[in-house]
């Protein structure tokens, strides 16, 4: 608001006042708020030249960002003050100078001076009542398209968010790839951390890494799923299809944590990705007043979450679903908390090379994203800035895989075809050939030439170039030759007929010896 519009506005209600208009009129008449006319209402001129001043003077601190809200804005119209607010919060680390409602009025000026209008997209909800605190949490996932550092590449985004119903305090995990079950169990165990307790129920939209199937009220869930929530001990609500209502607060934090934290921002890496994020949500999603409440949910946290069942020592699984996944960079290394850790030469295919790391004690244990083969395993490096790299990732390993390949394909009777089919699994399974070729040397152990020949055969035939498929044909054939040889006979000759001389043989009596014989020669 300038001096003039101010000065206008104030000379306004008291006009409006002396002439005997309530509040009510008064603010419909002006078009502004009621908590704006409560402000002004009973200030006299000179205490209203103050406000001004002091308005004035917030607002000359707000200019500091001028350039970079008005580029903020010109490359962003849908963008929320709220969001702009917590950007120069962050860059001024929590202190810009100003409040966020100064901010508001002052962007609002900068949009009406430059014409830089903000569409909105309004969505329709129905009020539902708050349950007890520590009752009830909601759960739902979303994903989020974000742009690389170099302002062309792109990278899809997938989240998975939590908010205790009562007191809004809110949780939110990001991952570069499709979650699976074993992610959502995961984030479930950090959000329980974060919270420091277990609600007594969770509700869920009809997730496939959740619930199986719905039949006709009987929910049948995931087995991975259905494990975890016997462990935990909490109940389970799934909404309904079109229902948005009975799950509209953790909509509004996926849409906010998406619009608020993830819009217009610079994707680095998934660590530092999450890490801002936890910043986030301590500094606004948890830290502001909720529209809807008009509390701070961290305030109101440290309340609720003595009603929470408090988490039990935190579940690990053995299997390496439950590691962090990293990108793999040009020089085959993964960035873990400040610091490069090497793995074996070619790992990196391309920027969609990913592997899992799960922390061991004192160490990284390094797998291959799409199978269980570890790749390296590194000590922690507690510095920063630092390359951890194993002596044997700098060197090429082909020469041993192709000592290895001639080595099975004397084990076949045809070696020419042999090489060939073992050449293009090597093609198709050129990351995981070395597991490929021991399943293969495995399967032909103690098999004749007539089997593996066959096998063979068929493999090629019918075009399955994989070390599982060929170790299954191989096994067929090894069990088929082993039945009885006669069987189909005996079954066949059971049902032909008799002739004559065939029943004389039936009708004949074996000789039978005295039982003195065997007397006198056991006696002997």
């Amino acid at each position: 608001m300038n001096k003039e519009d101010g000065y206008k506005m104030h000379i306004e209600i008291q006009q409006l006042k002396e002439m005997g208009f309530n509040k009510s009129q008064i603010a419909r008449r002006l078009n502004i708020s009621r908590p704006t006319l409560d402000k002004y209402y009973d200030l006299n001129i000179e205490e209203f030249k103050d406000v001004l001043q002091s308005m004035s003077t917030r607002a000359k601190k707000a200019d500091q960002y001028h350039d970079k809200i008005i580029n903020w804005l010109k490359k962003h119209p849908d963008i929320s003050a709220s969001q702009i607010y917590d950007w120069i919060e962050e860059q001024a680390n929590s202190h810009p100078g100003f409040a966020e409602n100064t901010l508001r009025r002052y962007i609002s000026n900068l949009r009406k001076k430059y014409n830089i209008p903000k569409t909105k997209h309004p969505r329709l909800y129905e009020a539902v009542e708050d349950p007890p605190m520590g009752q009830q949490m909601q759960v739902d996932m979303g994903e989020k398209w974000i742009y690389k550092a170099d302002k062309i590449t792109r990278v899809k985004l997938y989240l998975i968010a939590f908010v205790l119903s009562h007191s809004r305090y809110k949780y939110v995990e990001w991952f570069d790839r499709p979650l699976t079950t074993a992610d959502v169990v995961a984030a479930h165990e950090n959000a329980y951390e974060y919270f420091e307790g277990i609600p007594k129920e969770a509700v869920y939209d009809q997730d496939s890494l959740i619930l199986y199937s719905e039949n006709y009220g009987d929910l049948i869930y995931t087995h991975q799923f259905a494990s975890y929530r016997l462990e935990r001990k909490f109940k389970v609500y799934i909404c309904r299809a079109a229902d948005p209502e009975s799950k509209g607060r953790i909509e509004n934090v996926v849409g906010y944590a998406k619009n608020n934290f993830a819009a217009h921002r610079t994707f680095i890496n998934l660590e530092k990705w999450n890490e801002d994020c936890l910043k986030w949500l301590g500094r606004r999603a948890n830290g502001k007043t909720h529209g809807t409440t008009k509390k701070i949910p961290a305030q109101v946290f440290t309340v609720e979450k003595k009603y929470l069942k408090p988490v039990s020592e935190k579940i690990k699984n053995d299997s390496s679903d439950l590691s962090i996944t990293y990108q793999v960079r040009k020089d085959n290394t993964i960035p873990i908390k400040g610091n490069r850790y090497s793995v074996p030469l070619g790992t990196y295919k391309g920027p969609e090379s990913y592997v899992k790391v799960l922390e061991d004690n004192d160490k990284y244990l390094i797998y291959d994203f799409e199978s269980t083969v570890k790749l390296a395993e590194h000590k922690i490096i507690k510095t920063k800035g630092k390359l951890s790299k194993n002596s044997d990732h700098g060197r090429k390993k082909s020469d041993n895989i192709d000592k290895l390949i001639e080595k099975i394909t004397l084990l076949f009777p045809e070696t020419k075809k042999a090489a060939k089919f073992l050449a293009r699994i090597r093609k198709e399974k050129q990351r995981y050939i070395r597991d490929q070729l021991f399943v293969i040397e495995k399967a032909l152990e103690n098999k004749d030439n007539e089997i593996i020949t066959k096998t063979l055969k068929y493999c090629i035939g019918n075009k399955l170039y994989s070390a599982s498929d060929f170790r299954d044909v191989i096994t067929f054939y090894d069990k088929e030759k082993s039945k009885p040889q006669n069987e189909n006979i005996l079954l066949v000759t059971d049902n032909v007929a008799l002739n004559e001389k065939d029943k004389s043989k039936l009708a004949a009596k074996p000789a039978v010896r005295d039982l003195d014989v065997y007397q006198k020669i056991f006696g002997s």
